[in-house]
C-alpha cells in the first residue's frame, strides 16, 4: 500500500484534498481521528492524556493499514500533526510517538500552505495567522527530517 500523509495547519485544505485524492484514485481515506475526537468532546480544550489516547488511535489505523486492499491510502493528518501539537502545547512528545512515526512511515507527504482564509467550524483551535505558519514551517522541518518526499499543496 502506498501511503500519502496529507498534513499543514488547520482550514489550509487537507479534508477537502484528502476526500477528492481518495476518490480520485480509489483510494482509503483515513479520516481524522483528532477532529473526531473533539467534536465529540464538544471542546477544543484537549489535555496530555487525550492526546495521547488521540495518537494511539492513529497508530492503531496505521497498524490496520497493512490488512487492506486498496493500492493508496490517503491520511487526513497523521502522526506527524500529532507530534508537532504535543510539543507545541505541551513541550514535550512521547517517546512511543516517535518511534512509531519511524515505524510507520508514508510514503509521500503533501504539506497544505495556510494561504486560504480561516474558517471557524468549531472543532478548530486557533486562527492566527502568525501560529498557522508557525506551524507550518514546524511540519515542514519534520518532514525534512523524516527524509521523506513532500510536496507543498498552495492555492491559487
Amino acid at each position: 500500500m502506498f501511503n500519502v500523509g496529507i498534513i499543514g495547519p488547520e482550514s489550509s485544505g487537507k479534508s477537502t484534498l484528502a476526500k477528492y485524492l481518495a476518490k480520485r484514485y480509489n483510494g482509503l481515506l483515513v479520516t481524522e481521528y483528532a477532529r473526531e475526537f473533539v467534536e465529540a468532546k464538544g471542546t477544543t480544550d484537549v489535555t496530555y492524556d487525550e492526546v495521547c489516547s488521540i495518537a494511539r488511535h492513529q497508530i492503531e489505523q496505521l497498524k490496520q493499514m497493512a490488512d487492506r486492499q486498496q493500492q493508496i491510502a490517503i491520511f487526513d493528518t497523521e502522526l506527524v500533526i500529532t507530534k508537532v501539537w504535543f510539543d507545541y502545547a505541551f513541550g514535550r512528545v512521547p517517546e512511543w510517538l516517535e518511534a512509531a512515526i519511524q515505524t510507520y512511515k508514508m510514503d509521500v507527504y503533501l504539506l497544505c500552505k495556510p494561504d486560504i482564509p480561516w474558517r471557524q467550524d468549531g472543532a478548530r483551535y486557533n486562527g492566527s495567522n502568525e501560529i498557522r505558519q508557525e506551524l507550518f514551517e514546524r511540519y515542514e522541518q519534520e518532514i525534512q527530517t523524516l527524509d521523506i518526499p513532500y510536496y507543498i499543496i498552495e492555492h491559487k
